[in-house]
């Protein structure tokens, strides 16, 4: 726990707020998946649901729920405004997420899993059981809902994927 959020703490640095709700995230994610003895999970679980009250929604204002999965060195730009991530959301190590995004499920048919050093633009949404894959770009206000390969750039509503070995049309420039 302490090695992911010492890897948070070297990518958010400058804002004190994200920095508590990412320590509340790995203190829950802790205990949700490594604490032992129900007294002592039901104890530290109570803590852990009155910091996430207070430092992610109310404070961060935003949703990260500790049975996710979130790789080290998560970087929000822009705190936790807005940002949604469901719980059984997969997030890889590296990755950016600007404000307003949403990464949830979809009609029961299964939630995202994010590759390693994801770029997530502002206002993005990643819904269902889709694959991001490492080093992708999600484009602002695209609604990702097929999967989208390494090194690829998805964007539109619905998203459409660009690989980054073709040229980029001059309207996305």
């Amino acid at each position: 726990m302490l090695r992911e959020f010492a890897s948070d703490f070297r990518a958010n640095r400058k804002n004190p707020i994200t920095l508590c709700a990412l320590f509340t995230y790995r203190f829950g994610h802790g205990v949700y998946y490594g604490t032992r003895g129900k007294f002592l999970r039901k104890s530290l679980w109570l803590v852990y649901r009155v910091m996430d009250l207070i430092f992610v929604r109310l404070a961060a204002s935003g949703e990260l729920h500790a049975q996710a999965k979130v790789g080290r060195a998560l970087h929000l730009p822009h705190g936790l405004n807005g940002i949604m991530i469901s719980p059984k959301a997969v997030i890889g190590e590296g990755v950016t997420i600007f404000h307003q995004v949403t990464v949830g499920g979809r009609s029961q048919l299964g939630e995202p899993v994010i590759g390693n050093h994801v770029l997530i633009g502002a206002g993005a949404k990643i819904l269902g059981p889709v694959l991001v894959g490492d080093y992708a770009n999600i484009g602002a206000n695209a609604v990702v809902i097929r999967n989208v390969p390494d090194y690829a750039t998805a964007v539109g509503i619905p998203a459409r994927n660009i690989d980054r070995e073709e040229p980029i049309p001059e309207h996305l420039r």
